[in-house]
C-alpha cells in the first residue's frame, strides 16, 4: 500500500514519519507552501524528540516526500489519512471546516478505490459528514459512490513521546461500519498495522461512532484524574497534609494505578482542554449533560491561577517593583507547544499587576514570544517588562520569586545555593512539585509546592493581609521569607 497523509502538523508528521519507517511509501500533503518547502529542505516546524532524525533518514531513503499538489497526493495513496486540525470554535465545539474541506478535495480527485482514514480528533458523527462530502463531489462528477470507505482511527500520541507511542502502541482503535466495502477496509487496516500485531493483537475493532467517542472519553478520563488530584492537593494544603503521600497511597490500589495522579498548576496542550470542551459541547447538542467533564475543565482553569494567587497572598496584589522569574513556558516538557499553556495565564497576570518577568524555557522561547504577543496584543506595553533569559540561572538574577511551570528535566536538580545567591528573595513557588520542601527549608529557601505541606502554607493560612504601600509590602515579604 501507498499512503497519503493530508495535514503536516503534529499528528500528520508523526504518522507519516513512523509509517515511512515501517517501509511504506508516504506522501505528506499540506497547503502551507512555506511549511512544505521547509520540510523538503530537512527542517521540521515542530519540536518532538527524534522526529527530525526520523524524517531525515526516511527522506534520504526515498520513503517519505512532501507536496502541496492535491492531485498528486490523491493519486499517490491507496490509504488517505486526514490529519488536519480541529480547533475549538467559540462555543467549545470542534471546528470541522478543515476536515470537511479535505473530504471535498478527496471527492473532487477520486478515480479508484481509496480508504479514507480519519486521524483527526473529531466529534461523533464526523465520519458520516466526511462520507457525505465525498459522495456529493462524486455525484457532481457522475462517479460511482462505492469508490471509497471512511474509517475512524484516532491517535493516542503524547507530545514529547509521540514516536514511541506510535511505534509501541498499547492499543490501536479502528472503527469500521458495516457496508459494501467492510471486508476490504478491514483487510487494508489489518495490513497497515500488521507490524504492531505480530506478537499479540493490539487492534481494538469497533464501529465508527464508538471509535470517535473513544478518543474523547480517553482524554476526558485522564484530564479528570488531573483535576481531581489538584482539588485533593488544594485541600491538603488547607489541612496540612502532603499530596505526594496521598498520591502514593491511592496509586498503590490496582483499581486506580499511578498514572496521571500528579498535582500541579493545571494541564494544557492541544488535546485535553480542546477535547473536554468538545465533549461537553457534543453532549449539549444532544440534550445531555457532562457534569464531571465540565467540572474537570472548570477546576483546571482555576488551577492555572493558583501560583499567582499564592504569590499575591505573600507579596500583595500590586507587584510593581518586584521581579518574578519563571521556569518553563511550554505546556509540558519535550515540546515547544504553547497551546493552553499555564504560562499564558500566569505571565499576563503578573505583567498586569506591574511585575517585571524574566522567563526561561529550553525549547519554547520563540513560540512563547509569539503566544505572548498575541495574548497581550491589547496591552503591548506590558511586554516591555518581559524578557526571555538565556538560561535558567540568568532568569533568577535579582528575582523576588521563582515560579516553576514546566517540569523540564534540567529543572529537577538545580544548584540551590547558587539560586539563593542570585535571587533577591529566596522564594520558590513550585507548580510541578519537583523539589523537597524540607531540603529547601534547611537551605533557607522559602518554598511552596501544590499540596506539599510546608511553613509557607502556614504563613498564608494565617490570613494576614499585606500592607498597601509597596515598600512596606517588600519589608513584610522579606520578614516572612526569612522567618
Amino acid at each position: 500500500m501507498r499512503i497519503t497523509v493530508i495535514g503536516s502538523g503534529y499528528v500528520g508528521l508523526v504518522t507519516g514519519a513512523c509509517l515511512s519507517d515501517l517501509g511504506f511509501k508516504v506522501l505528506c500533503l499540506d497547503k502551507d507552501e512555506e511549511k512544505i518547502r521547509a520540510l523538503q529542505n530537512g527542517e521540521v516546524p515542530i519540536y518532538e524528540p527524534g522526529l527530525q532524525a526520523l524524517l531525515a533518514r526516511n527522506r534520504a531513503d526515498g520513503r517519505i516526500r512532501f507536496t502541496t499538489d492535491a492531485l498528486e497526493a490523491g493519486e499517490h495513496g491507496d490509504v488517505l489519512f486526514i490529519a488536519v486540525g480541529t480547533p475549538p470554535a467559540e462555543d467549545g465545539s470542534a471546528d470541522l471546516v478543515h476536515v470537511l474541506s479535505v473530504a471535498a478535495m478527496i471527492g473532487q480527485h477520486l478515480k479508484n478505490f481509496k480508504l479514507v482514514i480519519n486521524k483527526s480528533t473529531v466529534p461523533v458523527g464526523t465520519a458520516d459528514r466526511v462520507r457525505a462530502a465525498i459522495s456529493h463531489e462524486l455525484s457532481q462528477r457522475g462517479m460511482a459512490l462505492d469508490l471509497f470507505d471512511v474509517v475512524s482511527n484516532p491517535e493516542f500520541l503524547k507530545e514529547g513521546a509521540a514516536i514511541d507511542d506510535f511505534m509501541h502502541p498499547d492499543r490501536i482503535v479502528v472503527g469500521i461500519d458495516e457496508g459494501l466495502n467492510h471486508s476490504k477496509s478491514q483487510r487494508m487496516m489489518g495490513d497497515l498495522y500488521a507490524s504492531f500485531n505480530r506478537h499479540h493483537a493490539r487492534t481494538v475493532w469497533m464501529d465508527v461512532r464508538s471509535a470517535e467517542l473513544t478518543k474523547y472519553a480517553a482524554n476526558a478520563m485522564l484530564a479528570t484524574r488531573i483535576s481531581f488530584m489538584n482539588e485533593i492537593a488544594n485541600l491538603a494544603d488547607v489541612l496540612g497534609a502532603d499530596v505526594d503521600h496521598i498520591r502514593r497511597g491511592i496509586g498503590a490500589d490496582n483499581r486506580i494505578g499511578h498514572s496521571f495522579l500528579y498535582a500541579g498548576c493545571g494541564y494544557g496542550g492541544s488535546c485535553f482542554p480542546k477535547d473536554t470542551q468538545a465533549l461537553v459541547s457534543t453532549a449539549r447538542e444532544h440534550g445531555q449533560g457532562m457534569q464531571v467533564v465540565a467540572a474537570t475543565e472548570r477546576v483546571n482553569q482555576q488551577q492555572k491561577e493558583i501560583l499567582v494567587n499564592r504569590l499575591v497572598a505573600t507579596l500583595g496584589p500590586d507587584l510593581t517593583g518586584f521581579k518574578i522569574a519563571v521556569w518553563g513556558l511550554a505546556f509540558k516538557p519535550n515540546t515547544d507547544d504553547m497551546r493552553e499553556a499555564t504560562s499564558r495565564v500566569v505571565i499576563p497576570n503578573l505583567l498586569e499587576r506591574g511585575a517585571q518577568v524574566s522567563a526561561f524555557d529550553p525549547v519554547a522561547g520563540v513560540e512563547a514570544m509569539k503566544a505572548l504577543r498575541s495574548d497581550c496584543q491589547d496591552k503591548p506595553q506590558w511586554l516591555e517588562r518581559f524578557e526571555l533569559a538565556k538560561d535558567d540561572m540568568a532568569a533568577l538574577v535579582d528575582a523576588d520569586a521563582l515560579l516553576v511551570l514546566t517540569e523540564w528535566k534540567n529543572f529537577h536538580n538545580p544548584d540551590f545555593q547558587h539560586m539563593k545567591a542570585l535571587m533577591r528573595r529566596p522564594f520558590v513557588l513550585d507548580g510541578r512539585n519537583l523539589y523537597n520542601p524540607e531540603a529547601l527549608a534547611e537551605l533557607g529557601i522559602a518554598y511552596q509546592g501544590v499540596g506539599r505541606r510546608n511553613d509557607l502554607v502556614q504563613l498564608m493560612r494565617s490570613g494576614s493581609s499585606p500592607a498597601d504601600d509597596a515598600t512596606h509590602r517588600k519589608e513584610e515579604a522579606v520578614s516572612a521569607l526569612h522567618a
